[in-house]
Order: structure tokens, then sequence, then C-alpha cells
């Protein structure tokens, strides 16, 4: 792969997931436009995700059967026409069945991942899957930016319509600039799905990577779900622009992951598993420091969300580097699996996160966030002990 088409697939995840989350931002102008109830129009940004979760385990599986080049320029050119119909969408209904066909389509990122990987050698794979979770990094967190200020210059439709071109445009260059690929697998359909199912059985390194990305996103999605609750509250008593503002910290991790990447290819995903899990469990320390308010409490909740958000991205690409060396046929339907549990965790991690606010405050959502990451190191320990027993029993000439 050249730097070039590298580059390419980094923005093409950006502008894959941006369209997952830039909708959040336009919400009150949707529903200022439409006429419409904040809560009826937040049903745009439901649309989207659940299409987005729906997408991941219906459509990605078939990157192991379809020609990446034209499975993702369909993928893309639908999304585009979709992003086109929602910006022109004349009522509330249209608009949210025009925002679950985007949501259903624009799993790009998700495609492109298992492409990278089968076009790379092993000791170059972390370095570019950094780079690529950069891509996804950034188009989620300038989407918001984004949207918000086109949609208030020019009125909710703009971004999506602004969205359209951009996708439409990427489509006709990767058209262009991919590389003709060979489908590992000849499954059917049914087959395909059913084979995300048997791999979670089978595959005990894929096992492990979904419980350390799920319990670590769990507690991820936890801290940013509350994060609103505590800033807006009695505490601090800040707006809700404070939020979108803490977020942009989580910038840094663009910076971060390439890095994480090439640690993965020098020393291997189980060591940068084991300080990534550490990080989060150092991140819920300091953000407990965050219950205070003050400009004390502030300054934690920068550095604890700052640690947590590159230490989460971080051992997001050592999982992903394990993953798709298991089984170079079936690395589609690998990241299925992967992804779908990682979002479960998440959505479960939300859901406990608020309940642990409403029972123990936000000291109750750090304690849950150590919980969680104690459960994956646990599970990693022994791993590790695993492996060294198993060095330990081999023959010193087998290893020779």
């Amino acid at each position: 792969m050249s730097r070039r088409l590298v580059l390419i697939l980094a923005v093409t995840c950006a502008v894959g997931v941006g369209n997952v989350y830039f909708p959040q931002a336009i919400s009150p102008l949707v529903a200022a436009g439409l006429r419409e109830s904040p809560d009826s129009a937040a049903l745009v940004v439901t649309a989207t995700q659940v299409g987005y979760t729906a997408g991941i385990f219906l459509l990605v599986p078939l990157g192991d059967r379809l020609p990446y080049r034209p499975f993702l320029v369909t993928l893309l050119a639908v999304t585009g026409v979709g992003l086109l119909a929602a910006g022109c969408a004349p009522a509330l209904p249209p608009l949210v069945a025009a925002s679950a066909l985007v949501g259903v389509t624009t799993v790009a990122a998700q495609v492109v991942a298992p492409l990278a990987a089968g076009l790379l050698a092993a000791d170059r794979r972390g370095a570019v899957m950094g780079t690529l979770l950069s891509g996804s990094i950034g188009g989620m967190l300038l989407a918001r930016t984004f949207s918000g200020t086109l949609g208030e210059w020019l009125g909710w439709r703009a971004p999506y319509l602004v969205a359209a071109v951009l996708v439409l445009l990427l489509a006709t260059v990767l058209a262009y600039t991919l590389p003709a690929t060979t489908p590992p697998s000849r499954q059917p359909y049914p087959a395909l799905l059913a084979e995300c199912l048997r791999l979670l059985r089978t595959e005990p390194d894929l096992r492990r990577s979904c419980l350390y990305q799920a319990t670590v996103f769990a507690g991820f999605s936890a801290v940013w779900t509350c994060l609103a609750l505590l800033l807006t509250g009695p505490a601090y008593g800040l707006g809700a622009q404070a939020v979108g503002m803490l977020a942009l910290v989580g910038a840094a991790t663009m910076l971060w992951t390439p890095f994480a990447g090439r640690l993965v290819d020098r020393r291997g995903p189980d060591p940068v598993n084991l300080v990534c899990m550490l990080g989060i469990l150092v991140s819920a320390a300091v953000l407990t420091a965050g219950a205070r308010g003050g400009a004390l409490g502030l300054t934690a909740l920068i550095l604890g969300t700052l640690l947590l958000d590159v230490a989460m991205q971080s051992g997001m690409v050592a999982n992903q580097a394990r993953v798709f060396a298991l089984r170079p046929d079936a690395r589609s339907r690998l990241n299925t699996a992967y992804m779908t549990c990682a979002y479960l965790g998440g959505s479960a991690g939300s859901w406990l996160g608020v309940r642990a606010y409403g029972q123990a405050g936000w000291r109750g959502v750090c304690a849950l966030v150590a919980l969680l990451t104690v459960l994956a190191l646990a599970r990693h320990l022994v791993a590790l002990h695993g492996r060294r027993l198993q060095l330990d029993e081999t023959p010193a000439t087998s290893r020779l």
C-alpha cells in the first residue's frame, strides 16, 4: 500500500464515521426547521445510530464475499443518495427513514480495516491500523463542529448536502484508486452471518479481544455519557458547550494511535493491551478528583479524559491487530464480531453509567470504569500467564 492510498482510506474512515455523528449537533436546528419537538427530532440521531449498528452486522461480512472496490464504491454511492434524500426531506418521517439508510450503509470504516489488513505485511499492519483509526477519530471529533457551524450559517439541510457531495466525490476517487482484490470466501450470505457467531465460539483470541474492547468501551461510554450531567450540575454549573470543548481534548488521540500501532508491530498486541488497561485504571483515579469541582476538578477531568481516550483507542489498535492476524480469509467476519461486541459494550456502559451516577454520583461512575477495567485486566493476566507456561513447556530445540 502506498502512502497516498493509506491517506485516502483514512479520509474514507473519517467521512464514514463522521456521517454517524454530525446529526447530533444539528438536532435542535432540525426541530426548529421542521416545527417538531426536540424529542421527535432526536429520532434522526437514533435512527442513524441504530442503522449503523445494523449495518456493521448485516453488511460488513460481505467484505469477505465481494470484491472490495465495487463493494466500497456501492456503499458510498448509496450513502450519498441517502444524504441527498435527507437534505431534501420535506418532513420528519422521510428524514428519519433517510437517516436510517445512511446509518446502515456508512460502514465504510469497518470495511476499510479488513481491506487494508489484507494488503499489508504483518510488520506494517499495526501502524496503518493506527493511521486509519486516527481518521475515524478525526471524523468523529470534527463532524459535530462542521455540521453545527455550517447549520448555523445555512440551515440544517446544508450539512447533509455538503456531506453528500463529499461522499460521492470519495466514491469516485476510490473507484479509480483501489486495487482489484479477490474475495477470500464463496460462502452464501446466511452462512457469512452465521460464521461471525461461530468465530466467536472457536477463536479464543477473538473472544478475549472482544471482552477487552467491550469492557473498556463500556467504561469510556459511561464517562462521556455522565460528563454532561457533571459539568451542567451544581459542581460546575457550565453549559452544554463545555462538554463539546472537553471532547476536543481527544484530538490528541489522532496523533498517538499511529505510534501505538508501531508499538504493536514491534512488541505485539499483548504488552500494549496491558499498558492501556493500567492507563485506564490511572485515568479512573484521576477522574475521581473531578467530583470536587472548581479549577482543580476541571484540570483532573481534562487530564483524565485525555488519558482515557488515548488508552482506549490504543487498546483498540492492539485488539484489531490481534484479530486480523487470526484468519486472513475471514477478516471482515472477524471485524463484524469484534465491532458488534464493542458497540454492545458501549451501549451497556452508557446505561450502567447513568445508573451509577444516580446512585453514587461521579465517583460511582469512576468506580464503574475501574471495575470494568479490572475484569479485562484479570482476563489478560490469565492469558499472559498461560502463554508464559506454554513457552516454558516448549522444548528448547522447538524454539530454535
